[in-house]
C-alpha cells in the first residue's frame, strides 16, 4: 500500500522515475527553488496573520486585502483552522497524520468550519492560469471524513500575487464516487511499488528542471 498526497501522486503521474528517486530511493534530492522558498514564506505570513493577528512583513503587505476577507470568515460564521492536518485510511476512515495506518494525506491552508458548512481554502504564489482544484476536491474529502456534520464543502484557489479566486464547491454525497475516482489513479502507483517498475516518462520538466540527471529524457543530456 501506497502512502500517497495530492502531490506525491501527481508526481508520480508525472514521472514514475523521478518519483521513485525522489520518494522511494530517496537517493535525489531535490534543492529548493526560489519560487518555492517565496511560496514557503508566504504561506507562513498568512498563517500567523490570519491566525495570530501577527502583522504581515512589509514584502507581503500586498496579500492583506484578500487575507482581511479571509478573517472575516472566523468573525461572521465559525471555527477557523490553519494549517490543519488531516489523515486518511484505506477504508477511508479518519486517523491522525502520522498515524502507522494512514494511506492519504492532505493539509489545507485554512479551513472554516460553520455546522453543515466549510470554508477551505488555499494559498498559491504562482499565476492563476495554472488553477488546479483536484487538490481542493482531495481536501473536501479529507473534511467530509474528519468533520461527520459538514454537507458542503466550499472551496476555492486564493491567488495573492496575480489576484484571483477560483471557486469550486463539492457535497458529501459525491463522496463516494470521487473517492473511487482517486483509488482508481492510486492503483497505477501501487502497481509499479508491487512491480518495482519504475519507468520514465517525458513531460515539461524534462528539459532543464529535472534533478534526474541519468535519465535518457533529462536536457541536461543533449
Amino acid at each position: 500500500m501506497a502512502r500517497w498526497s495530492y502531490s506525491s501522486l501527481s508526481l508520480f503521474e508525472q514521472c514514475p522515475r523521478k518519483y521513485y528517486h525522489l520518494r522511494v530511493a530517496r537517493d535525489i534530492v531535490e534543492p529548493p527553488s526560489e519560487q518555492m522558498h517565496y511560496g514557503l514564506m508566504a504561506h507562513e505570513a498568512a498563517e500567523k496573520y490570519v491566525r495570530d493577528d501577527v502583522p504581515l512583513p512589509p514584502a507581503f503587505a500586498y496579500m492583506q486585502e484578500a487575507l482581511d476577507r479571509l478573517k472575516s470568515y472566523k468573525e461572521e460564521e465559525g471555527t477557523i483552522l490553519c494549517e490543519y492536518k488531516m489523515g486518511i485510511t484505506e477504508e477511508l476512515e479518519p486517523c491522525d497524520f502520522f498515524d502507522p495506518k494512514v494511506w492519504w494525506r492532505g493539509v489545507a491552508d485554512l479551513l472554516v468550519i460553520n455546522q453543515s458548512m466549510c470554508r477551505a481554502v488555499d494559498y498559491k504564489t504562482g499565476k492563476n492560469q495554472y488553477a488546479d482544484l483536484k487538490q481542493m476536491e482531495l481536501l473536501s474529502l479529507g473534511v467530509f471524513s474528519h468533520f461527520p456534520g459538514v454537507t458542503v464543502s466550499k472551496t476555492g484557489l486564493l491567488f495573492v500575487v496575480h489576484p484571483a479566486f477560483i471557486k469550486a464547491n463539492y457535497l458529501r454525497e459525491d463522496a463516494p464516487e470521487l473517492w473511487h475516482k482517486w483509488k482508481e489513479r492510486v492503483h497505477v502507483m501501487d502497481s509499479a511499488y508491487d512491480a518495482d517498475v519504475w519507468n520514465p516518462k517525458q513531460n515539461f520538466t524534462c528539459r532543464a528542471w529535472c534533478p534526474v540527471h541519468d535519465c535518457v529524457h533529462n536536457g541536461k543530456n543533449k
